[in-house]
């Protein structure tokens, strides 16, 4: 083979082993024998082969889960508690340089952090306020993350199971709140049921035509059950005179 053509053919070879496209949702650490030189933006690149090499890092938000852990709670009850972490990388030179495996790191941190934080409080705080619980586990991870440039976005917790003694329990509780509840309501419209009525008696005893007129739809309702015969032991016009005596006689009025 033609020398020339050898020689163009390497080169050719040499230029296109160096050839890299960073894509828009990373950057490229660039390092030269080891050291750090800088990082790379997206889009098309070149290094120098044997010499240069380049780490990739992701800087959209990542997602990963907080595997299960047993927590026992500052009222000694012990459950499992599973979560899951938001985070995105700001400073990938710091994300790369400054520790090993960042997101195995993260992982170690979440794990103590929420096992920390549901075991200073009781376990109705923890199913009540999750939110909070949340908050308080990103910010202890995000204290030492933000040294390594990157930034906690937000924790979640997902899941919490609790042993089945304490299912039934908290299921008995919630039954018997549930029926506290609707004595209450029952013995409320029991209450203003008993107003009503007083209104109304009160409010009929003023006036005879008022107490006959009810005579009138009690003797329609009765009647309209079945066809029967109705006696009254004494004459129907005496009721309006008993009602004024009634009134005259009481000394309240």
């Amino acid at each position: 083979m033609n020398p020339p053509i050898l020689f163009a053919l390497i080169l050719g070879l040499f230029l296109l082993a160096g050839i890299r496209v960073v894509f828009e949702y990373k950057r490229a650490l660039k390092f030269r024998f080891g050291k750090y030189i800088k990082t790379l933006q997206p889009g098309f690149r070149w290094i120098i082969p044997f010499v240069e090499t380049i780490q990739m890092v992701d800087i959209r938000v990542i997602t990963f889960n907080v595997v299960s852990q047993e927590v026992m709670t500052e009222d000694n009850v012990p459950c499992s508690i599973d979560g899951v972490v938001f985070f995105k990388i700001i400073d990938p030179e710091k994300a790369v340089l400054e520790v090993e495996e960042y997101k195995f790191a993260i992982t170690q941190l979440s794990q103590a952090a929420l096992r920390d934080v549901c075991g200073k409080v009781e376990l109705d705080t923890i199913l009540s306020k999750r939110e909070e619980m949340g908050k308080n586990i990103k910010s202890i991870v995000e204290l030492e993350t933000k040294e390594w440039g990157i930034e906690i976005i937000d924790v979640k917790i997902k899941d919490i199971q609790l042993p089945e003694n304490m299912k039934r329990m908290m299921a008995n509780q919630a039954e018997a709140e549930r029926s506290r509840r609707a004595r209450i309501i029952l013995a409320l419209a029991e209450e203003q049921a008993a107003r009503k009525l007083l209104e109304a008696g009160k409010l009929i005893d003023q006036s005879p035509s008022a107490i006959k007129l009810r005579l009138y739809q009690t003797l329609s309702h009765i009647a309209a059950e079945k066809n029967s015969t109705i006696l009254f032991p004494f004459p129907e016009e005496v009721l309006p005179r008993k009602a004024r005596k009634q009134r005259k006689s009481d000394p309240k009025e």
